[in-house]
């Protein structure tokens, strides 16, 4: 068994796509080995600013001998055949076998491959590799033609300490690598994976980029601490900045004061964006006037240098936002509405202006209702003002400087010019908020105004798609559908919103009148996206144990769209069939369900209704009867009154006399009418369970 090495030393590449071009040549040169019959122990692969690196140990020194055999036609087949065959395998007529079988004598041949050397096995796997990484971009250099993300310099390839041959865009394998572009530039030899990690950290080059990310936090942590300040937390960013240096070397600066004034996040997406430093915050949580850059190099003066050229480029950057800012303010918010006029949400769908029309009669119609039945400080009247206003405000900011510059700030840059103009609290509020939930782990919005504006937002969004059509298929989601459906549960559950989802769905449908063709069918619209929207409902509750097909079960009751009372019927559902009675009621449920669905069948007739207690005979099934009569009231009550543990309770209660009924009864008696009252009887099993949930939905 030996060990792997192969670098790939190039132009700096992408930190976004070194993660993923790490794994991907991982797996292609891990899954030629296993092709090959080559085994080995681990795999492991690096990727910094200049380089992909990946190790394999264990590898075999050969591949190992094999012998195959394949079966052939019979001895006296016709020589057409014989021919083909003797092709196929690559064999003489005297160099396969004869073999007696029971159908005959039948020709085999024996073919015995003997192992390559690895070395040889790897130059065509590498090769192969290097063809197939599939870069998101890439791009041709010189008068090549091989295409590479970025400009190729050496490829390093040692098995065993021995050079594996590999030529691919004009560079040929060796046994060397260089280090840090400016601290090491010259060429070292290698001999071993340990060797050349060691000699690279000599070389001012840190391979892990999970070591060079922890360099980086706790580097800032300490700067900022210094100063009684702390880092803000960007995870995404630690990891970016890891991805672009070789050799990190943590610096704070300052931010001159006249730049205070400008919105915190104005500053911290211009430093983010722009120049990939990290914000830090006093202890109050407020911005402080410095930042984190991270150099990839250690400065003879100690990084004073980089610090005051980092300070004069961010000054520049900060100007340009401080310049946004102040012309941005000199007009009202309403005011850049007609630019949203010229603005196009989607061919299909209209502009954005046409879009904010919508989105304010769904927030202040039917949403804005149900809110206010709920647990809020606003009255109806006042709740759909608001919301109107807010919905009609909340796109305006797309049309100013700001967000042309920082699109990552709309809304919130929306809330902040609001303000500036006199505009409610919670209105401006909600301008900021319209777009949230983002994601399973944002903040989802709590104030009346705001859900209002963000549930319309979101289902206007919703609806639109799914009428022209443009779904999210298994590995695509241009549109970000699922996010919004996604917000659109949170919204609802989180705020204990008792809304009728369908009736929603409906009237967005409506205000789509003006964009949508007149053939589409908003039943169908409403149907695929109720269908898509109990999907995503099963993912958001899987992490708390919820079944999917108790969701199913549920979802198929007819006119059941109100998400609060569906999700407290689900859960009680859930402990009821987890249960011993749950279990051994669904047990029966679905034998009467079978009984009754063969005997419809074989009888071509439907056993639906209530049965005739003249007609019983046994005392059982007197029992069952008289329990489902008791047990149909309390249902009806129960789940009127919305208490769906109580419905549970009066279904439990009907174990005994079902087991009771089963245990005694013969449903195929002999006398005809006494037959169709006891199949009527096993109906009214289905249709007690039916008032609660569609047990035929629930799976075991």
């Amino acid at each position: 068994m030996a060990e792997f090495l192969l670098e790939l030393l190039s132009e700096e590449i992408p930190a976004r796509m070194q993660g993923k071009a790490s794994d991907d040549l991982k797996r292609l040169v891990c899954d030629g080995l296993k092709d090959a019959g080559l085994k080995f122990d681990n795999a492991e692969a690096y990727a910094t600013p200049r380089r992909l690196t990946l190790m394999i140990d264990g590898l075999a020194t050969e591949q190992p001998d094999v012998r195959e055999e394949r079966k052939g036609p019979k001895a006296d087949a016709p020589e057409k055949a014989i021919a083909g065959f003797l092709g196929a395998v690559g064999l003489t007529r005297d160099q396969v076998e004869e073999r007696e079988t029971p159908k005959g004598n039948v020709l085999f041949a024996v073919i015995e491959k003997k192992g390559r050397p690895t070395t040889e096995v790897l130059a065509e796997v590498v090769l192969a590799a290097l063809n197939a990484m599939p870069w998101a971009k890439s791009m041709k250099w010189g008068s090549g033609s091989v295409r590479w993300v970025r400009p190729l310099h050496g490829i390093l390839a040692l098995f065993d300490g021995v050079v594996v041959p590999v030529e691919f865009a004009d560079v040929t394998s060796g046994a060397s690598s260089a280090g840090h572009r400016f601290h090491a530039p010259d060429a070292f030899s290698v001999e071993t994976f340990a060797d050349y990690r060691d000699k690279l950290r000599a070389a001012y080059v840190m391979l892990d980029a999970v070591e060079r990310q922890q360099i980086i936090r706790d580097g800032a942590d300490a700067l900022a601490q210094a100063e009684g300040l702390s880092v803000k937390a960007d995870d995404d960013l630690f990891a970016e900045v890891a991805g672009l240096v070789e050799w990190p070397v943590p610096l704070i600066g300052r931010i001159d004061d006249e730049f205070m004034d400008v919105p915190p996040e104005v500053l911290t997406a211009s430093m983010r964006a722009h120049q990939k430093y990290f914000s830090l915050e006093t202890s109050s949580g407020d911005l402080a006037p410095n930042f984190v850059v991270v150099a990839n190099l250690e400065a003879k003066d100690g990084g004073k240098s980089i610090i005051v050229g980092n300070e004069r480029v961010l000054r520049a950057r900060l100007a340009d936002a401080k310049f946004f800012w102040d012309q941005d303010r000199k007009t009202s918010l309403e005011s850049r509405l007609p630019a949203l006029e010229k603005i196009i949400f989607h061919a299909k769908l209209g502009t954005v202006s046409e879009r904010v029309a919508r989105v304010q009669d769904l927030a202040a119609g039917v949403i804005a209702e149900a809110i206010s039945r709920g647990d809020n400080a606003l009255e109806a009247g006042v709740l759909s003002d608001k919301a109107r206003l807010a919905a009609k405000l909340a796109k305006a900011d797309l049309a100013s400087g700001m967000v042309a510059e920082f699109p990552e700030l709309q809304g919130l840059m929306g809330r902040y010019y609001a303000i500036g103009d006199n505009v409610p609290a919670d209105v401006a509020e909600a301008i900021a908020e319209h777009y949230s939930p983002l994601g399973p782990n944002d903040d989802c919005p709590s104030a009346p105004v705001s859900v209002a504006v963000a549930l319309a937002d979101k289902l206007d969004t919703l609806v639109g798609f799914f009428a022209i059509d443009e779904k999210p298929t298994g590995s695509k989601d241009p549109f970000a559908l699922r996010r919004a459906a996604l917000g659109v549960i949170r919204l609802i559950l989180q705020n204990q919103l008792r809304l009728s989802l369908r009736s929603a769905i409906s009237e967005a449908m409506i205000f789509y009148a003006n964009e949508l063709p007149d053939a589409i069918d908003a039943g169908v619209v409403a149907d695929d996206l109720m269908a898509f929207v109990a999907d995503r409902l099963k993912v958001h509750l899987r992490e708390e144990g919820v079944r999917h097909d108790q969701i199913d079960a549920v979802f198929a009751l007819e006119g059941e769209d109100d998400l609060v009372r569906l999700v407290a019927r689900v859960r009680a559902l859930g402990e009821f069939v987890g249960g011993d009675d749950g279990a051994n009621l669904l047990t029966a449920y679905k034998r009467a369900t079978n009984i009754v669905r063969a005997e419809e069948k074989k009888d071509g007739a439907v056993y639906d209704g209530v049965a005739d207690g003249t007609l019983l005979e046994a005392a059982e099934e007197t029992a069952l009867f008289e329990a489902l009569n008791a047990a149909g009231s309390e249902i009806d009550q129960a789940v009127g009154g919305e208490d769906f543990a109580a419905a549970m309770s009066a279904l439990a209660k009907l174990r005994a006399p079902v087991d009771a009924f089963f245990d005694n009864v013969t449903v195929n008696a002999d006398d005809a009418d006494v037959r169709r009252n006891r199949l009527l009887l096993l109906s009214q099993i289905r249709t007690a369970l039916g008032a609660v949930a569609d047990f035929s939905k629930i799976e075991g």
